[in-house]
């Protein structure tokens, strides 16, 4: 097992959601932006490692969140990014530059109001299988 693909994968998500036309405007962070973040705007966030060696090499699994938020009044706006994100995870998953990604599925999404519910936060959970 080996955490190296986490670099390359983090880096594939930012380049390949940044790449898509349905998400075009959505700035894409992997911290909060000072401030807290204004308008609809996508967080890539924790991530969670385990081993997947098996026979045939070295390998790792990969459990990650990449958020929605908004302050937009409402879900829709948030959900509306939340399919686009996911469908082109899922349905064209990004090319790594280390390690190859063999699957990427999706594991679920959690949608809630943050603070006062003036803003909100959609959760989505993938899983990443990771070869060397």
């Amino acid at each position: 097992m080996s955490y190296a693909g986490a670099v390359a994968l983090q880096a594939a998500l930012y380049e390949h959601l940044s790449g898509q036309p349905a998400l075009a405007g959505v700035p894409i962070h992997d911290a909060v932006p000072r401030g807290g973040g204004r308008g609809t705007w996508i967080l890539i966030g924790p991530e969670e490692v385990r081993d997947a060696s098996d026979g045939s090499g070295r390998g790792a699994r990969h459990d990650f969140t990449v958020s929605v938020m908004s302050d937009a009044a409402g879900f829709l706006a948030a959900k509306r990014v939340a399919l686009a994100l996911s469908d082109a995870l899922v349905t064209a998953p990004p090319a790594l530059e280390r390690g190859r990604l063999v699957r990427l599925d999706f594991l679920k999404a959690v949608a809630r109001r943050l603070g006062s519910g003036d803003a909100r936060r959609i959760d989505l959970t993938f899983r990443a299988r990771i070869e060397e």
